[in-house]
Order: structure tokens, then sequence, then C-alpha cells
């Protein structure tokens, strides 16, 4: 099964409206569905309409927070459970310090299955998607 059957449907979550779109065409063009919220409550109210496959979130939008936020909510759910959740960021890039969610004690306070560093490779979130359908 390809990774776009699995993961057809994705949640994009990102302040930057520019980025935003930019990552929907490049990710439509590899033949995902995606929907775009642009705020943490405008994403968890879509989260919970469309029930996406998978979601990608920005770190940093109407807080600093608002990324980790969501993805509490996000994960918070029964659906939230089963599906893998990214966090975007560019706070590597901005403060040096580089997130992660690769232990169990990052992931139990991060809530969040991997981490993203902006601008964001296709490629790198196809892999993301392929090694989470390969360890869930």
């Amino acid at each position: 099964m390809l990774v776009t059957e699995q993961f057809k449907k994705l949640l994009l979550v990102d302040d930057d409206i520019d980025l935003l779109e930019q990552n929907k065409i490049v990710l439509e063009a590899k033949g995902f569905e995606v929907q775009t919220a642009e705020s943490g409550k405008e994403g968890f109210e879509l989260f919970k309409k469309i029930k996406p496959d998978a979601a990608i979130v920005d770190l940093m939008m109407e807080e600093p927070d608002a990324g980790f936020i969501l993805c509490h909510r996000i994960k918070g759910t029964d659906h939230g459970k089963s599906i893998p959740v990214f966090i975007l960021t560019s706070a590597t890039y901005e403060t040096g310090f580089k997130f992660s969610s690769s232990t169990d004690e990052e992931k139990e306070w991060i809530k969040s299955d991997g981490i993203l560093n902006k601008p964001v490779s296709v490629d790198e979130l196809v892999s993301k998607l392929e090694n989470f359908r390969t360890s869930a």
C-alpha cells in the first residue's frame, strides 16, 4: 500500500498563510487531499470535523506553544491516538535549540510523532509517514 493511500487526507495547520498554501499545493501534487487551518483553535475544530489520516501542525502560531497545545488536544481524542501528528517548526533556526520527539520521555510531554523543520521537504514528510505506518 502506498503511503498516499493510507494517509490520503492530511490536516495542515499553520498561521503563515503563504507557507500553508505552498505546502498544500506541493502535497496535493503528490496525491494527498489537504485541508488547512490558520490557528490552533481552527485546526482542532477542523480535525474533529474531517477526521484526517495525519496532521502536520506548526509549533508557534497565535501563542508560542499553540502547536504543542493542539497536539495535546488531538492526541487526547480516540481518533488522534491512532494517527500520526507531526510538529512543523522553524524554532531550530531561530533559537538553535533542536526539538525532538524520539524518546518515550519526549513523546510523553510533546505529544507528537515527530518534528519537521521548516522548510519541510515533502520527501521527508512522506518518509515520516511511512515510518509511522511500519512502526504503528
